[in-house]
């Protein structure tokens, strides 16, 4: 047994040398994904009135200045990933990001002016909303925009 590990020494260095090599790419692939769905999932809504746009932006840390504009995809997360794949998206702007093949339930916050510190007041607006999306590795990273739904 010993025989064996010994020529397998350099093997094994290089094995262990690519997990610390690859391991932070994923880490950090896994922590922009963590952004995309702090920023713009919500699962169930409750309301998807103005009170909801208040509370969960602030609940989301989106309020520290009162952020313009932001999105809220709602539903099954597996939907918004399969985006990133052929089987619920496609490429889109010369494949720079992925387009849903068909819309999401969304509501969208904007910020009612006033000032940029808290309390911040927003308007909501639900719809019906094909997604634009970035994806890193198979995983939403970054929703560029919204396109409404014919």
């Amino acid at each position: 047994m010993v025989i064996f590990l010994k020529g397998m020494g350099p093997l094994l260095l290089l094995f262990i040398l690519g997990l610390w090599l690859v391991s932070p790419s994923l880490t950090q692939g896994n922590d922009r994904e963590r952004h995309f769905l702090t920023q713009h999932y919500d699962s169930k809504p409750k309301g998807r009135d103005d009170k909801y746009c208040e509370k969960i932006m602030r609940r989301r840390g989106l309020t520290q200045p009162c952020k313009e504009l932001n999105t809220f995809i709602h539903g099954d997360y597996r939907r918004i990933k399969a985006v990133c794949g052929d089987e619920a998206g496609k490429p889109y702007k010369e494949g720079r990001f992925r387009i849903s093949n068909s819309p999401f339930q969304i509501t969208s916050c904007k910020h009612q002016g006033g000032s940029a510190r808290s309390p911040c007041k927003y308007r909501a607006t639900p719809g019906f909303k094909y997604i634009v999306i970035a994806c890193e590795h198979g995983l939403p990273v970054h929703l560029d925009h919204t396109i409404i739904a014919n």
